[in-house]
């Protein structure tokens, strides 16, 4: 699916010098807004940008997003961990 943004030549050539590929920033932007609004989650945001669980982790991490992790999440994490560490 395709979507066609408008917008003036001259911002254009501004936001392509900034950020290069304007299809991939704004298929960035969007997932990143739709996580923080939380209509998406981790995984859809990974399959909105072509990444793996982690890398998509790691890609909002990196741009200042809050995973919103509870104490709950870090200790079943951390139990899973010692788990495969046995």
């Amino acid at each position: 699916m395709a979507v066609l943004i408008d917008i003036s030549p001259e911002a254009e050539k501004l936001l392509k010098a900034e950020w290069g590929d304007l299809s991939q920033a704004a298929r960035e932007a969007l997932a990143i807004e739709s996580y923080r609004q939380g209509k998406l989650s981790v995984g859809q945001c990974g399959e909105v940008l072509g990444l793996s669980f982690a890398e998509t982790e790691a890609f909002l991490r990196s741009r200042g997003v809050d995973l919103g992790m509870t104490l709950e999440d870090v200790q079943r994490d951390q139990q899973c961990l010692r788990g495969l560490l046995k």
